[in-house]
């Protein structure tokens, strides 16, 4: 699996912030917190990057990435009951649109955190 230890590494990191604050926060205070907890790891992480979204060669409008760790990987930072399909999508899409291999949605909504491990759909011509 690809990525498979730095995932892992992410989601128990989630799973230590979620112990320390509990369910009930908005979403930018988890996100910060995986920020902080990230760096404090030595990772190299990006927050809040916009990224153009292109139509036959043509910017029709933007998105912004919650965090990207290590230019590998998109997380994407939820607050919500439950990960749904349009949350899928969106990451996808993402994944689409900077042509990154993973993304990973982790859901602080509830009190046992809930992760979406998602793969770019030509993740095999991705270099890694």
């Amino acid at each position: 699996m690809l990525y498979h230890e730095l995932t892992n590494t992410i989601i128990g990191l989630s799973f230590e912030i979620m112990n320390e604050l509990g369910v009930g926060f908005l979403e930018s205070v988890y996100q910060k917190s995986l920020l902080i907890a990230l760096e404090k790891k030595g990772f190299i992480i990006h927050s809040e990057v916009s990224f153009p979204v292109l139509f036959r060669g043509t910017n029709v409008g933007n998105f912004r990435a919650d965090l990207i760790v290590e230019r590998k990987i998109i997380l994407e930072i939820k607050a919500v009951d439950k990960i749904i399909g349009v949350h899928k999508a969106q990451v996808i899409n993402y994944l689409k649109a900077i042509n990154l291999p993973i993304g990973l949605i982790i859901n602080f909504g509830q009190p046992k955190i809930q992760t979406a491990r998602l793969q770019h759909p030509n993740s095999f011509s991705i270099s890694s």
